[in-house]
């Protein structure tokens, strides 16, 4: 069985351009949701890939209709492969019951493992630099932003915002602005807070 699946971003877009490719390419069911690519939740894929069974063909106009990355892409089509189902793109003219199609998979996965290495390296980088700047006194803060200081200092002595307000629409919490700001006074800026002066008057003795 051939089984169509097609996906517009909204309600509004209109899917009978890619229903209708479907339809000319024989597919004897389309499923079709509206949803966003980066939807995590799309019931009418789920109900599609309940139905399929093995020997099936899963049919999309294109590829970015069915997966929200390269990597959710490879994830899809492994999950195929391990049902034994083929998958054709229409646009792209790829289908993995092809020698062609079962090379583009293959690069297609290795794009996709190297996001995920780069994703990874990303991520012990970010946690490498927060545990540099953490160990370090005056790591970097909102207030080091001059322009943040002005702002606070407009928000403390417009007084239309409460304490917590201000510090939701700077971006820290509430104890930060209170130590960069102590008693909330816009006019008693510490360019360097209690708490740090605290910690490096330890790290002297």
């Amino acid at each position: 069985m051939r089984i169509g699946y097609s996906r517009v971003s909204t309600v509004d877009q209109d899917p009978e351009l890619q229903i209708r490719a479907l339809e000319d390419a024989h597919c004897d069911r389309i499923y079709t949701d509206h949803a966003s690519g980066n939807a995590r939740k799309r019931p009418e894929l789920d109900r599609l890939f309940e139905t399929l069974r093995a020997g099936d063909t899963l049919v999309v106009w294109r590829f970015d209709r069915l997966g929200r990355s390269v990597s959710h892409l490879v994830q899809l089509i492994e999950q195929l492969h391990a049902k034994q189902i083929e998958l054709t793109s229409l646009t792209e003219g790829i289908d993995t019951k092809t020698p062609i199609g079962e090379a583009m998979f293959t690069i297609f996965a290795a794009v996709a493992q190297m996001e995920r290495q780069l994703n990874s390296e990303r991520t012990r980088a970010g946690i490498a630099k927060h545990r540099k700047n953490k160990n370090r006194w005056g790591a970097s803060s909102k207030f080091h932003d001059p322009d943040t200081v002005k702002l606070a200092m407009s928000l403390l002595r417009d007084g239309g915002l409460s304490k917590p307000q201000i510090a939701r629409q700077i971006g820290v919490c509430t104890s930060t602005l209170y130590r960069w700001f102590p008693s909330g006074d816009p006019d008693n800026f510490q360019k360097t807070p209690t708490f740090h002066r605290r910690q490096r008057q330890k790290a002297r003795r």
